[in-house]
């Protein structure tokens, strides 16, 4: 068998299995494992496959080298910008607060990781453990109802004496923005 009959093989396996192990690969084609490492650095060249400490799994084409946000299109590349890592080590990128939880409460079973970052000091934080603020009289420029995020609920008290708003932990939040999209409609047509 040619190498590109056995990417193609591969590909084929990952589409069906999600991932496999080098030593799995190695054994069903019966080549050796430097064999299939050869075969596979094109496909990660190519950013088809994205190798994990056990193995490699297939990388989704809809969001590869993609900056906009999987769950409304806009652009995802800004600072209040979230992301989910799934368990297949998928990564998917939204362009806000709103749009992430929205998306996590869709995958939720799939997601091991959701992130984001902290609006005043734009630093890294789990979105589980972060404060949401939402309906805030600012205009984010982002999606309704905006809901913004921090690292402490002081700084979110603090934003809010400020701004007004309500504010919510991650569960919280998650079910505050389903309801307000209940009653009032969203700002995307994608649910």
């Amino acid at each position: 068998m040619l190498p590109v009959e056995r990417q193609q093989q591969i590909l084929t396996w990952l589409e069906q299995e999600e991932t496999l192990r080098v030593s799995d690969i190695s054994k069903r084609f019966k080549v050796s494992e430097m064999t299939v490492y050869r075969d596979l650095k094109p496909l990660i060249d190519q950013k088809k496959v994205y190798k994990t400490s056990n193995g490699i799994t297939l990388i989704a084409q809809n969001y590869i080298s993609s900056n906009l946000c999987c769950y409304c299109h806009k652009d995802s590349m800004t600072r209040m910008s979230v992301q989910l890592i799934r368990k297949n080590q998928q990564v998917e990128q939204t362009c806000c607060p709103h749009c992430g939880l929205l998306r996590f409460q869709a995958i939720e079973d799939t997601v091991s990781q959701i992130i984001c970052r902290d609006f005043l000091k734009d630093t890294t934080i789990s979105a589980k453990t972060a404060t949401f603020l939402l309906y805030a009289d600012i205009d984010l420029n982002c999606c309704q109802p905006q809901v913004i995020a921090f690292e402490s609920m002081k700084q979110a008290k603090q934003f809010q004496l400020g701004f007004g708003g309500k504010i919510y932990n991650f569960t919280e939040a998650i079910q505050a923005i389903t309801i307000d999209m209940n009653n009032a409609g969203c700002c995307h047509s994608h649910k």
